[in-house]
C-alpha cells in the first residue's frame, strides 16, 4: 500500500512592513464566509423585526435631518428632496459607522479564534465589514423606492457607482483593520471609536452638501475619502447640481494609501496578538 506524505506547514511570524500576505485571505474564504453569516444570525436573533433594523436606522435618522436640518435649517440639498438626499448618505456612512465600529472588537471579541487556532488574522476585521454589505444591499432597495416615489432617475453618472463603492470599501477596511490592530494593545480604542465617529459624521456631508464648506478648507476637507465617498454615491444616482470629481480623485490616491499603510501596520503587530491578548 502506497504511503501518502502529509504535508507539513511552517508558520513562521512575518517579518518587515511588506509582508502582506493578502493571499491568506483568499486561501480562508470559505471561514469568511462562515464568520459572515455568523455575524450576520448573531446580530439579528432574538429581534422582534430582524433584518428590518437595517432599514429602521437610517429612515428614522432621515426623518430627524429632514425636520431639522431640511426644513427648520433650510439646509440645500443639492437640487433634490432632502428625505432622499439625506437617506442617500446616511447609507454609505452607516455602513462606514457601524463596520468599524465592529471591526475594532473583532479581534479582542474573537480570543478563540486568536489565540488557540491558526487563521490569517486580518480575516476578522474583513468579516466584520461583509457582515454589513447585506444591511447595505436592503437600505439600498429602499433608496430606489423613494427615488421611485419622487420621480428621480439615475443618469449615466450611474456607471461611477462601481468607483464609489470601491473607495467607501477600501476606506472602510482600512480603517476597521487599524482600530482592530490598535485595539489589541490599547483598550481605550474601544471608548475612542464612537468619538471618532461623531467627529467623522460632522466632517463628511451626510446632513449637508460639501458646497457649504468654504472653498478656503476644501483641499483639506477632501484629504477625508468619506467625503468622496459619500458625495460620489449621491452624484452617481441623484441628479444633483454638482459633480464631485475633485473629492472623489483625492479619495481615489488618499484610499490605496490609506489601505497599504492599515494592513502592513495590522501585520507588523498580527505577531504580538496572541501574547498581548
Amino acid at each position: 500500500m502506497e504511503q501518502v506524505e502529509i504535508p507539513t506547514i511552517l508558520i513562521r511570524p512575518s517579518r518587515g512592513w511588506i509582508a502582506l500576505k493578502l493571499g491568506d485571505v483568499w486561501q480562508y474564504r470559505e471561514l469568511l464566509y462562515f464568520l459572515v453569516w455568523r455575524d450576520l444570525k448573531a446580530r439579528y436573533r432574538q429581534t422582534i423585526v430582524g433584518a428590518a433594523w437595517a432599514v429602521v436606522q437610517p429612515l428614522t435618522l432621515m426623518l430627524v435631518f429632514s425636520l431639522f436640518v431640511g426644513i427648520v435649517l433650510h439646509v440645500p440639498s443639492d437640487g433634490v428632496p432632502y428625505p432622499v438626499f439625506a437617506f442617500a448618505g446616511l447609507l454609505p456612512w452607516n455602513f462606514f459607522s457601524q463596520s468599524i465600529l465592529r471591526g475594532s472588537e473583532s479581534l479582542v471579541g474573537q480570543t478563540n479564534l486568536v489565540s488557540k487556532v491558526y487563521v490569517p488574522r486580518l480575516i476578522l476585521p474583513v468579516a466584520a465589514t461583509g457582515s454589513f454589505l447585506l444591511d447595505f444591499l436592503i437600505s439600498f432597495v429602499v433608496l430606489g423606492g423613494m427615488m421611485l416615489y419622487y420621480g428621480l432617475a439615475p443618469s449615466a453618472e450611474i456607471f461611477w457607482l462601481p468607483v464609489v463603492i470601491l473607495l467607501l470599501l477600501g476606506t472602510t477596511i482600512a480603517v476597521g483593520t487599524f482600530l482592530a490592530a490598535l485595539n489589541v494593545k490599547y483598550r481605550d480604542v474601544r471608548a475612542a471609536v464612537p468619538v471618532l465617529t461623531q467627529v467623522w459624521f460632522f466632517a463628511t456631508p451626510v446632513a449637508y452638501p460639501a458646497s457649504l464648506v468654504p472653498e478656503k478648507w476644501r483641499l483639506l476637507y477632501d484629504l477625508n475619502p468619506m467625503v468622496g465617498a459619500v458625495d460620489g454615491f449621491r452624484w452617481a444616482l441623484l441628479p444633483t447640481d454638482t459633480a464631485p470629481l475633485a473629492s472623489m480623485a483625492i479619495a481615489a490616491a488618499v484610499v490605496p494609501l490609506l489601505l497599504l499603510l492599515s494592513l502592513a501596520y495590522f501585520r507588523r503587530v498580527d505577531r504580538t496578538f496572541a501574547d498581548i491578548i
